[in-house]
């Protein structure tokens, strides 16, 4: 199986991983340090991170719609079901982690400005009690989304070295040669 994605979702694809990863990075420095200028500049840069996975979520799913492969070729029934519901929570997360740390930072009286630039609207009035909700939330759903994108990791993984099916040279495109 030699038919892999095109190049603009592979990008998005990978750029999503690591904006994720340096989100997730920023995230966990922020969480013992005390307020300081650094602090500060970080929860920006976490901010920016974070806006920047939720505005590339449109246009890769656009992208994987209009993918003209078989998400399913070469997958056991069950993997294909497995498959499609990761890559749905996924998705969903990709969603709903931004958009509650956008709530959070809204509902804590911090309005998110995308690159120091772009003001964006607070999504709900200043209340410490919703902020705290928020915060809850969105931490759980970053942390559920590490864990998949570790799933998924695992599973690209394991298509590549135990099945040898091509299933990861589809996203890796140096592979597509050798599978």
């Amino acid at each position: 199986m030699n038919q892999g994605y095109r190049w603009p979702l592979v990008g998005l694809h990978w750029l999503t991983l690591l904006l994720i990863v340096a989100a997730y990075v920023i995230g966990s420095l922020l969480e013992d340090m005390t307020l300081s200028p650094l602090k500060l500049k970080l929860f920006s840069w976490h901010k920016w991170v974070g806006m920047t996975v939720l505005f590339l979520l449109l246009p890769r799913l656009l992208l994987r719609w209009t993918e003209r492969i078989d998400h399913a070729a070469g997958l056991l029934p069950w993997e294909a079901r497995a498959s499609a519901a990761v890559h749905g929570a996924l998705y969903l997360l990709l969603l709903l982690a931004p958009l509650l740390g956008w709530l959070h930072s809204s509902a804590s009286g911090f309005p998110v400005v995308w690159f120091g630039v772009l003001p964006l609207l607070d999504l709900v009035g200043k209340d410490k009690a919703l902020a705290e909700i928020f915060k809850e939330l969105h931490e759980g759903s970053v942390n559920l989304l590490v864990a998949l994108v570790v799933l998924h990791a695992a599973a690209a993984l394991y298509h590549q070295h135990v099945r040898h099916d091509g299933v990861l040279a589809r996203m890796v495109p140096w592979l597509r040669s050798k599978s």
